[in-house]
């Protein structure tokens, strides 16, 4: 077993979950401020998330993805009137760099407490804390990732998409729903070069935020795993000592070929919603 930061401080029967609920309660009023307060925000489709949360299936995992246009992302992107951001029953999990978010004791208790798993960029998909958020998905929680993989500014199609995303939702027991959400906005409110060259020491106001929510993706595992163990039977790829995925034994040929697959459909859902997000907003 791998070192996990500060995994204690992050389960749910930690000093009774006070820390935790308190944690939340602070970052979904600053969001709700941020948010709906200090901005104007619109968001299309609000319900199709809000039901996932609250209403999906017990033991169904969620899985979200969003575009990345700023390094507050999240938690603002909750913060829009209606979604029960204060509520820790609630509260997503979401892949946070580990550079960032866990860099010093302090900061790592803090972003343990709001649900956060850090990231080693360029750790691959074998890194420990991926298969802690794997664990999530196993207990039917609720993930979000930002499968771009790092924070862009421009307005530009969406890149290519990280093999991490797809990686979970292939190695998940049970294929969690996968809910895409795009937005734009966040990079006025946290521009990364406005203060002295700089991000700006609190967040921006009145500025125009829209947050656009698709509709869930559905992926047909067993027929994408055998199309890839077909696809893959010849063999001549250079490995990188990838385990077997368990149950299915897929080897890492087959893989890279999956993970391949998914990861385009997800950026091609993405990025239509993305055009659509521009054309409704006229961004």
């Amino acid at each position: 077993m791998g070192r996990r930061i500060m995994e204690w401080a992050g389960r749910a029967e930690y000093l009774g979950g006070i820390p935790r609920a308190l944690v939340v309660l602070a970052v979904g009023a600053f969001a709700k401020t941020v948010t709906s307060c200090l901005n104007s925000t619109s968001v299309h489709n609000p319900q199709a998330l809000l039901h996932l949360v609250k209403f999906r299936p017990p033991g169904v995992p969620l899985l979200t993805v969003s575009n990345h246009m700023s390094t507050l992302d999240d938690p603002l992107m909750w913060g829009f009137k209606g979604f029960p951001s204060m509520d820790a029953k609630f509260a997503r999990w979401v892949l946070a760099a580990e550079d960032i978010c866990f860099k010093n004791k302090l900061f790592s208790y803090i972003f343990r407490l709001g649900k956060c798993i850090p990231i080693i960029r360029g750790g691959g998909i074998y890194q420990e804390h991926m298969n802690e958020a794997l664990e999530v998905l196993n207990h039917g929680g609720w993930l979000h990732t930002f499968p771009e993989g790092k924070v862009c500014q421009d307005k530009a199609p969406i890149r290519r998409l990280k093999w991490g995303t797809a990686s979970l939702i292939v190695r998940a027991p049970i294929t969690p729903i996968v809910l895409p959400i795009i937005h734009s906005g966040f990079e006025k409110v946290m521009p990364e070069k406005s203060f002295f060259g700089r991000r700006p020491p609190l967040p921006l106001c009145n500025k125009e935020i829209r947050i656009v929510i698709g509709e869930p993706i559905e992926f047909d595992l067993p027929s994408l795993k055998q199309e890839a163990i077909a696809a893959t039977q010849d063999g001549c790829l250079q490995t990188l000592g990838w385990p077997k995925t368990f149950p299915d034994g897929l080897g890492e040929a087959a893989q890279r070929w999956i993970y391949t697959n998914i990861s385009d459909r997800l950026r091609s859902v993405m990025e239509s919603l993305r055009i659509f997000t521009s054309n409704k907003f006229n961004l």
